[in-house]
């Protein structure tokens, strides 16, 4: 079924669907982002450390922490950042800008237009075509908001920076999605680190991480629009696990292993594309994500056959602009990509 093509709870569900739908007890995993089973060693230690402060409140002093951790790192004030139970609850906060118009620039991540949905904002498609390249004069004059990834989900495109800033326009907030960015070596094309009035950045340290089921990200953006999407918000939003988890995650050292995975991931990347190319699958390139966009001649039966072989991937007819015929594969490791292939090369053989 083509995105939005049935009725509008359908299209909800459509948007709500998220990868972890796909996997199962013992099938290898190609559908969610995450690199790795858990955080490293050095990190784990670190939070069972602050294990021993959980009979308190989150205190104030480990939130300015984690503030002033992550303003260091991306060159911002305090003032500029706030840390977020995972960057999808920043997407939850943006129907509280009160905008009247969102444009979503797609195929991209679903949960930002499902939040504005949800809220009643009104939602522009801007649907780029292959090879999904920005086009800001398509974003219509009327969008106050608009939201956008970079590098983008499931396509793993990266927008030059220039670009992505050329969407700017007075009386517009800019969003952009950077959850995959210190995936990318030297975060080329981030613009986390521009102090600007009318641009939105949010972060994940989820998946680089492996730190899903804790939900640690942040927004940086100027004071005024973060205190508008934290109007109303929850005491304590952001717990202490999570406020440590931050904090670690922006230190230097981190940043440094950061920058070590994603040269680690740019390599199997390439590995990978080039063996599924080899077994005849098209793979969109160039990429610049932990995951590559397939598009085969039938791709319901391509997942069926792979989940068969005990391999889950990602189904692509639930991101706008996308249909069944595409597949959305995490980067692994080559021993487990190399099971992928196989299975792909059988899938190949029998498609005429």
């Amino acid at each position: 079924m083509e995105f939005g093509s049935g009725s509008a709870a359908d299209t909800l569900a459509a948007l709500r669907h998220h990868g972890d739908a796909e996997t199962g007890p013992g099938l290898l995993d190609f559908a969610v982002n995450v690199q790795g089973d858990g955080p490293p060693e050095w990190l784990r230690r670190r939070l069972a450390d602050a294990l021993a402060g959980l009979g308190r409140y989150p205190a104030a002093d480990a939130d300015r922490c984690a503030r002033e951790q992550v303003a260091v790192r991306h060159g911002r004030t305090p003032e500029e950042v706030l840390p977020l139970a995972g960057g999808a609850e920043g997407f939850a906060m943006l129907p509280r800008l009160g905008v009247r118009e969102a444009a979503l620039i797609h195929p991209s991540f679903t949960e930002p237009e499902l939040a504005l949905r949800e809220a009643g904002v009104p939602v522009t498609h801007v649907t780029l075509e292959a090879p999904y390249r920005l086009d800001p004069a398509a974003v219509p004059d009327s969008a106050d908001l608009v939201v956008l990834g970079n590098p983008t989900n499931p396509t793993s495109v990266l927008h030059a920076a220039d670009d992505v800033l050329a969407l700017r326009r007075p009386g517009r907030i800019l969003v952009v999605d950077e959850a995959f960015m210190d995936s990318v070596p030297g975060e080329t094309e981030s613009v986390a680190g521009l102090s600007l009035p009318d641009v939105l950045v949010l972060r994940s340290l989820t998946k680089t991480w492996a730190l899903a089921g804790l939900r640690c990200g942040y927004a940086l953006g100027h004071p005024d629009v973060l205190a508008r999407m934290q109007h109303g918000r929850a005491h304590w939003p952001v717990g202490s696990l999570q406020l440590e988890a931050i904090t670690a995650c922006s230190e230097p050292a981190a940043v440094e292993q950061a920058g070590e995975m994603a040269n680690r991931i740019a390599a199997d990347r390439g590995d990978m594309a080039a063996l599924l190319r080899d077994a005849g699958v098209d793979v969109h390139l160039p990429a610049s994500a932990p995951f590559l966009l397939l598009r085969l001649p039938d791709g319901e039966r391509a997942r069926a056959h792979l989940r068969e072989r005990g391999i889950a991937v990602r189904r692509c007819d639930t991101f706008p602009g996308l249909g069944p015929d595409f597949l959305r594969v995490a980067v692994r490791p080559r021993g487990q990509a190399e099971q992928l292939i196989a299975a792909m090369s059988e899938l190949t053989r029998e498609m005429p």
